[in-house]
């Protein structure tokens, strides 16, 4: 009798863990969050997604209000072209913008979402007239070095007003 309420508790545990590691998956897949209500898509062209991927959260004000679809380059604009599924229950201006964030310092991106003051709302299919592309860590640091050197290679000299530029050489 001892043997099988081990084996029922072991079994019992086990099942447990595997509900558990389960959770877990959902939870990195992003997949957490699948609620199953209707939902609507609208487009944002954007110069630059960074590592924006698909399923990243999309937010307003710190709530995911839905999720990227799909991401593709544009041939003729030359600009990545990103779908996002937003749930119905979540209406937006038309003159809402777009950026693309990070959480944290290196953390994963999404995109932000502000809303505007228009009347009329987004409808499914169309497209952020204002978009903002990612801040990429390797250009900024790239231009904070090109700018420093610029202020300690050149010669300073003064223009008309009195302020010091930088001269190359």
């Amino acid at each position: 009798m001892e043997r099988t309420t081990l084996d029922i508790w072991v079994g019992a545990f086990v099942v447990g863990g595997l509900i558990a590691l389960l959770i877990l998956a959902f939870k990195v897949g992003n997949l957490s969050d699948f609620d199953g209500s209707e939902t609507y898509t609208l487009h944002g062209e954007f110069d630059n997604i960074g590592g924006l991927k698909v399923r990243a959260p999309v937010k307003s004000s710190g709530v995911v209000v839905g999720r990227v679809s799909g991401v593709q380059f544009d041939n003729k604009s030359f600009q990545a072209r990103v779908e996002m599924r937003l749930s119905k229950n979540y209406q937006f201006p038309k003159d809402t913008s777009a950026s693309i964030l990070t959480s944290g310092l290196l953390g994963e991106q999404y995109i932000g979402l502000e809303a505007g003051g228009d009347e009329e709302n987004l409808k499914n299919g169309d497209k952020f007239k204002l978009t903002q592309s990612a801040l990429v860590l390797e250009q900024l640091i790239g231009q904070a070095l090109f700018s420093k050197a610029a202020d300690e290679g050149g010669d300073k000299k003064t223009d008309q007003g009195g302020n010091k530029k930088a001269v190359v050489q």
